[in-house]
Order: structure tokens, then sequence, then C-alpha cells
């Protein structure tokens, strides 16, 4: 997954693009979608500077092997990021995740 599918994916499924985070909280690894989107006249971020991210995050979900996991969870998830909650997909990422949480 590129950044930009990950971004087609966000606007398929929400109809905007959300900001995405990789956060780690109990011992796991989440991809957090976030309330914030590019199209709001508030968010901190350029449009470059936002498919940047987005190519970040899309490349650590490929290293990490979470890619299929997070497509499958924001086709299937009825959740809705909203103010102040984000919609968290865990990663389930096997043996790797101990490379990942130390």
């Amino acid at each position: 997954m590129t950044g930009q599918e990950l971004r087609q994916l966000l606007v398929d499924k929400w109809g905007y693009s959300y900001d995405v985070q990789l956060r780690r909280s109990q011992g796991k690894i989440f991809l957090q979608v976030m309330w914030k989107y590019l199209e709001q006249a508030s968010f901190p971020l350029s449009e470059d500077e936002y498919q940047a991210h987005l190519d970040s995050i899309a490349n650590y979900l490929h290293a990490l092997g979470g890619a299929s996991q997070v497509q499958t969870f924001i086709i299937q998830t009825r959740e809705r990021p909203r103010l102040g909650k984000a919609v968290s997909i865990p990663l389930d990422l096997g043996e790797r995740s101990s490379e990942w949480i130390l």
C-alpha cells in the first residue's frame, strides 16, 4: 500500500483525508485514524507535507506487514473518527511485535 492508496482508502470510507498516526499502547501497536483532516482550514500540514506523512506511514505499515490488516479493518468498520475519538486499528505483528515495542 502506498501513501496515495492509503489516502484514497480514507476518502472512500469517510469522505475526508484524515490524519493517521502510529501509536504504541499497552504493549500493542495501533494505527489511529485521527479526527483532523486535510480539508479543514485549521489542519497543520500542507497537502505536500500530508502526502509525505502518509507515504511514511504506508512504508512503516509495509515493513511491519500490517498494510492488509489496515485495509481490511477500514473497509469493514462501522466506526468513524469524531472530535476527541480516533479510530484505533490494532496491528497484529506476530513474532515481529517485540522488535517495535522496545
